[in-house]
């Protein structure tokens, strides 16, 4: 498999989504994750609003392995059906994420856009 570079994620127009979007910019042809398997990605994130990037696998120069089911809701229903070697992009609302504004997290309240790679899955 090519290695990726990292990628640029564009602003969404409109108004932030009420619910998990899904959207494949690149199909995999790998094993395809299920819910419960663990997941090797390479990922960014973006506030919806502006764009600003909060958190980078690749800014740390390397992927990270973690169980799905420990993940927030946005990615333990968006990664399931991916296959390995595919990029999808998820616009994730509060609900599916870190929760209303005021839940105790940085990100609480907030919309997120991830682009992930997948990489592996066990």
């Amino acid at each position: 498999m090519t290695q990726k570079q990292k990628p640029e994620i564009d602003f969404i127009e409109g108004p932030a989504p009420t619910e998990l979007v899904s959207t494949d910019l690149v199909q995999g042809d790998g094993a395809e994750a299920k819910p419960g398997d663990t997941v090797d990605v390479h990922y960014v994130g973006v506030d919806f609003d502006s764009g600003e990037e909060f958190d980078s696998s690749w800014s740390r120069g390397q992927s990270i392995e973690f169980p799905l089911q420990g993940l927030i809701r946005g990615w333990q229903e968006g990664i399931p059906g991916m296959r390995v070697g595919g990029r999808r992009r998820l616009v994730v609302p509060p609900e599916l994420a870190y929760g209303p504004a005021g839940g105790g997290h940085r990100l609480s309240g907030q919309t997120l856009v991830f682009v992930i790679d997948l990489l592996g899955v066990k």
